[in-house]
């Protein structure tokens, strides 16, 4: 069975981000986080958890007991290409939108 540290480190690789990006975006310090992924494998409090959760696009509930969301899961695979999407420029976005919807009419 897994360990909320193991689950943790699993989420920080599927995201692509780096351990420090984690900590940045949740608002902790690094240590904090290695705590978190270290032998100790400490438990961090509600709150941080909840921000970690937030940033990673899984439950708190998930990190905690290895239980999935379903609704949350059938998107999961789509949550970095929206990121990178709204980082793109409005007129590349406007023309890989339409190119998406043509592809996805074609059926």
């Amino acid at each position: 069975m897994q360990t909320f540290a193991q689950r943790l480190r699993e989420e920080i690789e599927y995201t692509g981000l780096l351990q420090k990006e984690l900590a940045d975006r949740a608002g902790i310090k690094k240590r904090a986080l290695d705590m978190y992924l270290g032998s100790q494998a400490s438990i961090p409090p509600a709150d941080v958890a909840v921000r970690l959760a937030k940033v990673l696009g899984v439950t708190v509930e998930y990190l905690v007991t290895g239980e999935r969301n379903e609704e949350l899961d059938k998107h999961r695979p789509f949550r970095r290409l929206e990121e990178d999407f709204s980082a793109l420029p409005s007129d590349i976005a406007k023309t890989i939108e339409a190119m998406v919807h043509a592809i996805a009419s074609h059926k």
